[in-house]
């Protein structure tokens, strides 16, 4: 059978790997600090993930302590950048403690040619830009004052938009924690409206898990 991909939230995740077992037998395990890997006795393997890694492993602990690792709670900056949009938030856990959202208009792509085309990617250019100073103002008062307390910064929307924002010379403490969290996920989201950035916790507190089941002879 295919690999499947799931996400679990971290409340769930022991009674997910407790159903595992249940389903496929008695299971073993062995932990690192990116990957924790169960096997169960009819050959299906479940690799779940580190969330925010590394995981110290300890023996003494379920799953060598995988669980308590992804329950804990975690403060966390969120920068969610598209052109024209932009959100920024500090979270504890899935609370949100403070946030700012805002936009700026960017005109979209035309199909003019000439000299008229030319200027309107000028002026799309600048709208661009100050779009991106404006996030980036916001990204400064919103997680910067944060910074030496944040475990993580997670970074969601237009990639490329992203990358320019923490360009600027003062966000360069956030950047570098993000560059720390390399192993969660950028988040693939909307225009960053209020709602799309508090929603932001279901994806990356989650629990990535690929499961491998035996193929079952017809």
């Amino acid at each position: 059978m295919p690999d499947r991909v799931l996400t679990i939230p971290p409340e769930r995740l022991e009674s997910w790997l407790a159903g595992f077992a249940r389903r496929h037998g008695a299971a073993t395990h062995r932990a690192g600090p990116d990957a924790v890997v169960v096997q169960a006795a009819d050959g299906a393997v479940a690799s779940c993930a580190v969330p925010f890694p590394p995981l110290r492993p300890d023996g003494a602990e379920p799953y060598s302590g995988l669980l308590a690792h992804a329950a804990r709670d975690r403060r966390v900056g969120v920068l969610l950048v598209r052109r024209g949009g932009y959100a920024a938030g500090v979270f504890h856990g899935s609370a949100l403690v403070t946030s700012k959202v805002g936009s700026r208009h960017v005109q979209g792509r035309t199909a003019a040619g000439g000299q008229s085309q030319q200027r309107f990617a000028r002026r799309r250019e600048k709208q661009a830009r100050e779009a991106f100073e404006a996030a980036a103002d916001v990204a400064a008062r919103v997680l910067l004052p944060h910074a030496a307390e944040l475990d993580a910064v997670v970074t969601g929307g237009d990639r490329a938009a992203v990358d320019h924002v923490l360009a600027d010379r003062r966000l360069m403490a956030l950047a570098a924690l993000r560059d720390r969290s390399a192993g969660l996920p950028h988040l693939a989201v909307p225009d960053p409206k209020r709602a799309v950035l508090e929603a932001t916790p279901a994806t990356f507190r989650a629990i990535r898990i690929t499961v491998s089941e035996p193929d079952i002879a017809p």
